[in-house]
């Protein structure tokens, strides 16, 4: 019996709650866990730069308390970590969400780092969703300006016609 309450707590808090709510909650240091069993997840606005948090990944606690706005991907849903070896699990499936981006930051050409972000992205959730997605959320995973994420969904071919980059 107490397993099935358990579970039933574990369950869900299912999102087509408003952005605000959830920015509330991060904001309040309520530690929660994007559900790993979805093709979901949240990108967190921070005062200079975004962060993605896909499926498994831990949000809110100390790691969101300032962030400045969310937008859920694809049907968020969001559990409780219930155990310390969730709670653990989820941390380090956020660090691996965050190398993921880093290793796409790492790219010195804007426009390189512009069409592996939105081809990641295309990929895991699907060209519809990702083109409901704001540019300047692309632009802040990676480091580029909007306008950089507008030409490469406009023109994904600019790239073919570039000289390469000597470094």
């Amino acid at each position: 019996m107490q397993d099935e309450s358990l579970n039933l707590r574990q369950d869900l808090i299912e999102y087509p709650s408003s952005s605000e709510e959830i920015l509330t909650q991060l904001n309040s240091g309520q530690l929660l866990m994007v559900n790993s069993r979805k093709r979901n997840g949240l990108i967190i606005y921070k005062s200079f730069h975004a962060e993605f948090a896909g499926p498994g990944a831990a949000i809110g606690s100390y790691f969101d308390v300032q962030c400045q706005r969310v937008i859920p991907v694809g049907d968020l849903s969001l559990v409780y970590p219930e155990t310390q070896e969730e709670r653990q699990k989820a941390y380090l499936i956020r660090r691996q969400w965050i190398r993921l981006t880093q290793q796409l930051t790492d790219n010195p050409v804007p426009l390189q780092r512009a069409q592996m972000i939105l081809s990641q992205f295309e990929n895991y959730f699907g060209k519809e969703t990702v083109s409901q997605l704001p540019d300047e959320a692309f632009a802040l995973l990676v480091g580029v300006l909007p306008q950089t994420i507008r030409m490469m969904r406009r023109n994904p071919e600019v790239l073919d016609v570039l000289p390469p980059v000597k470094l």
